[in-house]
């Protein structure tokens, strides 16, 4: 199975599609609509449910749609009621965020491992020049919704998907197994897209992934990190502008692209999030040049070198790394990524990079520095364990892909979740097209 051959049916029949809103709800509008000068008030402003992103021990993300010219908030309180709630501001301090599109707000100040319930609303503005503004009244989301932010004494689980790729028949499986986990944080482990061009398909797979997941993150924070097609297409490249990189406090100014590495703590497990790029090489003809994966891999390894050294990693009993190429097959005929000028050998049965040796030769020594139990990937579309072996003492899940192939036991959807019993680090992979579990490793 040739963990490209989805790609055919999955572009043909993307090419055409729409974003479809929950059963009931009016979808964002396109790109391409031209506004009238205000928005009709007596339309529906908020569009979606709330998608909580980024969590972190004393901050949570926030995003929904509009559907016209509006600036978003959310009230936030520790009681179910709502009692002395708090409200955060799309944009933060000066000048707040006007967007007929989407609302991104930063919950900051929150308590670790502590349980807030919140509420989506947003101002609709009659936005006409910088004299010519008008606040024509709030809509409040009635729904309340809750989080639990993390860190060291935090509770739960986390879960892994990866490889979606948009197909939705395999996102209703894996958010449908999410649901039934219900785990602390899911890392969303990279190719939630083929490509996207534009907003409407971006939304289409992080606002609207299925239609009967339409609160798929309203509850559970998703940390997503990317994967080689998500940096695919001219939307991909502001993906920022709805996936919002991480709180910025979380890194030194040195690392500010870095928006989605992240070292977080969940009880006694350190989770570090990294991002091997693409996977053909800057030079490779088909990429005019415009790639810089090299210097952004670099990067991340002096980041990583400095992220070990933290209290968050060093008093962490276990440590699980995430990226989305996995840093390790030794099978030959897998092509290691660095092949230079355009990824081909005679050697290699593909042109693209099934594995990334490079990655693998700046990081892998830092994981032995951390003590690093488990690296988690993806990108193979099948499932595949590798444990530690001499020079290596970190062991490597490789999860499930967009397709179940009868006959072929590792080619299927796979939701992984980590937890902590009875002193041990458990690691359990379910197949999310039967529900089975298909493998399970306690690391002590």
């Amino acid at each position: 199975m040739n963990r490209r051959e989805f790609l055919v049916g999955a572009v043909a029949s993307g090419a055409a599609a729409t974003v479809a809103a929950p059963k009931g709800e009016k979808p964002a509008a396109p790109k391409s609509e031209k506004k009238t000068k205000a928005a009709e008030p007596s339309g529906k402003l908020i569009v979606s449910a709330p998608v909580l992103q980024n969590a972190a021990e004393t901050s949570m993300g926030v995003m929904f749609i509009v559907s016209a010219d509006a600036s978003g908030w959310v009230e936030y309180s520790k009681s179910p009621d709502m009692k002395n709630a708090k409200r955060a501001y799309s944009g933060g301090h000066g000048l707040m965020e006007v967007n007929d599109r989407v609302a991104r707000i930063r919950l900051r100040g929150l308590e670790p491992a502590t349980k807030y319930y919140y509420r989506i609303g947003a101002d609709r503005i009659e936005f006409n020049g910088g004299y010519k503004m008008k606040n024509l009244g709030p809509e409040v989301d009635s729904k309340i919704h809750s989080f639990t932010t993390l860190g060291a004494s935090a509770g739960g689980s986390f879960c892994v998907i990866n490889d979606t790729h948009d197909r939705k028949p395999i996102l209703n499986m894996v958010l449908t197994k999410i649901k039934e986990i219900r785990p602390s944080v899911v890392v969303w482990n990279g190719d939630a897209s083929n490509t996207s061009e534009t907003i409407d398909t971006a939304l289409g797979i992080f606002v609207y992934p299925h239609p009967d997941h339409h609160e798929y993150a309203s509850d559970t924070p998703y940390m997503f990190l990317n994967g080689n097609h998500d940096f695919r297409g001219r939307f991909n490249r502001s993906l920022d502008t709805l996936m919002m990189f991480r709180e910025f406090t979380e890194r030194r100014p040195e690392y500010a692209e870095l928006g989605r590495n992240f070292v977080q703590r969940l009880g006694d497990i350190a989770l570090i999030g990294l991002d091997t790029g693409e996977d053909k090489l800057d030079t490779n003809k088909h990429f005019a040049g415009i790639f810089r994966m090299k210097e952004y891999r670099e990067l991340q390894t002096r980041w990583l070198a400095e992220a070990i050294e933290t209290p968050a990693v060093k008093t962490a009993k276990f440590k699980v790394a995430f990226c989305h190429i996995p840093l390790e097959d030794s099978r030959p005929g897998q092509n290691p990524g660095d092949i230079a000028p355009d990824d081909e050998s005679p050697q290699y049965k593909n042109n693209w990079a099934s594995w990334q040796r490079t990655c693998a030769r700046m990081w892998g020594p830092l994981f032995e520095k951390a003590g690093l139990q488990l690296l988690i990937c993806a990108h193979q579309h099948y499932v595949r364990f590798s444990p530690p072996v001499p020079g290596r003492s970190w062991a490597q899940l490789v999860g499930g892909g967009c397709s179940v192939v009868p006959g072929k036991e590792q080619f299927y959807p796979s939701v992984i979740q980590g937890r902590v019993a009875d002193g041990k680090l458990v690691v359990t992979v379910h197949n999310a097209s039967n529900g089975k579990i298909t493998f399970e490793k306690a690391f002590s």
